[in-house]
């Protein structure tokens, strides 16, 4: 049986040119450009404007809607099979990550990054603390179980901004209840917790030239 659809003539074929989408919503250089829109299955969805077209991510779970081995993420996934190795064995040792692992999983955590930026955009600052939250999270697996010392590191170099972003949507949450003082207070503490981590990397000028400390002063 041919497939109808195809049977059409062509122009008669939906298009698929993803223009009419991006009509009267002119990417801006410089500006993360976010909207939200309903989908087609009643969600609510977040797009992301992009030079060449846009990105489209689900609010919740995995950005993509994905379920890997039927887990909401493959960090899920990953920290099960650790809880299951420690119940097995009565000990962590012995579980690894393998440097594939480990690059689908800072694959997987990109997608977690533009929805974080989206979110921050739009003062969904409870939905960046998750999406943060989850992140480090996978710093700490990574830099904790990879089997090679170079995935193990890599993905440092990203904590201090994660970091950031964590603190900045807490203590937006906290400025929005007029908790200025607890705002304030959470932010000098994560300060000098950026100065403590670059001290542990011996890279203590760092502190005075970090884009996040500034951002965060």
């Amino acid at each position: 049986m041919s497939d109808e659809k195809n049977d059409l003539p062509e122009k008669q074929q939906p298009s698929k040119d993803i223009l009419p989408l991006l009509k009267g919503w002119d990417y801006e250089a410089g500006t993360i450009n976010v909207r939200k829109i309903n989908g087609l299955d009643g969600k609510p969805k977040l797009q992301m404007r992009l030079d060449l077209g846009l990105l489209q991510m689900e609010l919740s779970g995995r950005p993509d809607g994905a379920k890997p081995h039927g887990y909401d993420s493959l960090l899920d996934y990953f920290e099960e099979q650790l809880r299951e190795h420690k119940k097995t064995n009565g000990t962590e040792l012995g579980f690894h990550l393998t440097s594939g692992e480990c690059q689908m999983l800072r694959e997987e955590g990109v997608m977690y990054y533009h929805r974080y930026l989206g979110l921050f955009v739009l003062e969904e600052f409870s939905a960046v603390v998750r999406d943060t939250d989850r992140n480090l999270r996978l710093l700490d697996i990574c830099g904790k179980y990879a089997l090679q010392q170079e995935d193990r590191l890599f993905l440092e170099q990203y904590r201090p901004y994660i970091v950031m972003m964590n603190v900045r949507a807490r203590a937006s949450m906290l400025f929005t209840e007029k908790k200025y003082r607890q705002a304030l207070q959470m932010v000098t503490d994560e300060l000098d917790g950026f100065r403590e981590f670059f001290a542990n990397f011996g890279q203590e000028d760092a502190f005075s030239q970090s884009n996040e400390v500034k951002i965060l002063k």
